[in-house]
């Protein structure tokens, strides 16, 4: 099992790599909304803005009006964020749940 600080720091590597792309992500992604990030097997989460290719304000805490929210286990968000595990298999296995709008998800889909 993953600490909380490893979470928070892959959290921070995908902001920082979507920072560095933004430019290109915008231009498949346009999105303006809420992100929760939920890590079950520890109990805590984080949370932050998706815009203009960027995910911003990323802090500790959950927020539970995201527009956004996914839920995994602490090495399954690890394995997401390094590329280790397919996001399309994870949500069709269940180790991960992403609760958002259809249009939402669709764009995201391009995110990840």
């Amino acid at each position: 099992m993953a600490t909380v600080d490893e979470c928070r720091q892959a959290l921070q590597d995908l902001a920082a790599r979507l920072e560095h792309n933004a430019e290109t992500v915008r231009e498949h992604v346009d999105l303006d909304r809420t992100l929760a990030c939920r890590v079950s097997d520890l109990e805590t989460a984080f949370h932050g803005r998706l815009t203009g290719g960027r995910l911003i304000g990323l802090t500790d805490g959950d927020d539970p009006k995201a527009k956004i929210a996914m839920t995994t286990t602490s090495d399954d968000l690890i394995a997401l964020v390094r590329g280790d595990l397919d996001v399309t298999r994870a949500v069709a296995s269940r180790r991960v749940s992403v609760k958002a709008n259809p249009f939402d998800l669709m764009k995201l889909r391009k995110l990840l």
